[in-house]
């Protein structure tokens, strides 16, 4: 029986373009598509995005550091682009913040899954 986390393997690679689809949508979406929310819930959302790009990254095969290095510049770029004209969005150190942590616990969640998978 095949181990829904094989590394490399297509349905890994479908969920990192997926997620990455999704966080383009996210974090770029117009504010007027941007529901309010409740202080903080805007920063669990940047975390568990970020959390989940770096997870499916890592199952995809994206090396550890270049996950880190990539999705750390991706979040200050994507906070850097809210607050131009072309988004009309708020830019946040929060967020940033957010994100970062997020990749930390991505990159934790994988090496996890990797520790508890059987080997060959």
């Amino acid at each position: 029986m095949r181990s829904w986390f094989v590394e490399h393997g297509a349905l890994a690679r479908g969920a990192f373009v997926v997620t990455v689809l999704v966080s383009l949508a996210v974090l770029f979406a117009p504010p007027g598509d941007v529901p309010p929310t409740p202080y903080g819930i805007d920063e669990v959302v940047h975390g568990a995005l970020f959390a989940a790009l770096a997870f499916t990254a890592r199952w995809a095969g994206v090396g550890r550091a270049v996950t880190a290095g990539l999705m750390v510049l991706y979040a200050a770029v994507s906070e850097a682009l809210q607050a131009t004209d072309l988004v009309q969005r708020d830019a946040s150190l929060g967020d940033w913040l957010a994100d970062v942590v997020g990749v930390l616990v991505g990159l934790v969640a994988w090496r996890l899954v990797e520790r508890a998978r059987p080997r060959s």
